[in-house]
């Protein structure tokens, strides 16, 4: 019977990590792009557009946004005028996700990925910043911007 609560505590255990909402979606990255979405659910523009223009993805911080209505704007990473144009949905989303795959010396957080990462507060030590949702959202909204 000892045994038998062991195995029970073990599987119940087991079945809250696979169900876990702040788990990562896993994906695989080909070349420059993440081809597959992260998330069921396709990305929505407006959505996205919040993300962007939020406190979630702190964008503005670093890039120029042409539908900002106004807001104050970074100038140390490129604008992200005409970006929709000029990157697939696949590029865009690795750009997110983990921006440091292209560029190791990037200023850009890397937004999805977890591992290997230094310098992280201790709040967010094990957490993406942004969902793979989110993440699906900010790629849609930024596939707009042509």
């Amino acid at each position: 019977m000892r045994l038998l609560g062991w195995f029970a505590v073990l599987v119940a255990a087991a079945g809250r990590a696979a169900a876990a909402p702040d788990a990562l979606a896993p994906y695989r990255m080909e070349g420059d792009a993440i081809s597959a979405p992260l998330a069921a659910t396709p990305g929505d523009a407006a959505r996205g557009r919040d993300v962007v223009l939020g406190r979630d993805g702190n964008c503005l911080l670093c890039h120029a946004v042409p539908d900002s209505g106004g807001r104050p704007m970074g100038n140390l990473a490129p604008s992200l005028a005409g970006i929709g144009a000029r990157l697939s949905a696949g590029q865009l989303r690795l750009r997110i996700v983990d921006s440091m795959h292209l560029n190791r010396n990037t200023i850009m957080p890397s937004y999805y990925r977890i591992d290997g990462l230094s310098q992280v507060a201790e709040g967010w030590r094990g957490k993406p910043i942004l969902t793979a949702q989110q993440v699906e959202d900010v790629v849609a909204y930024l596939l707009t911007l042509r």
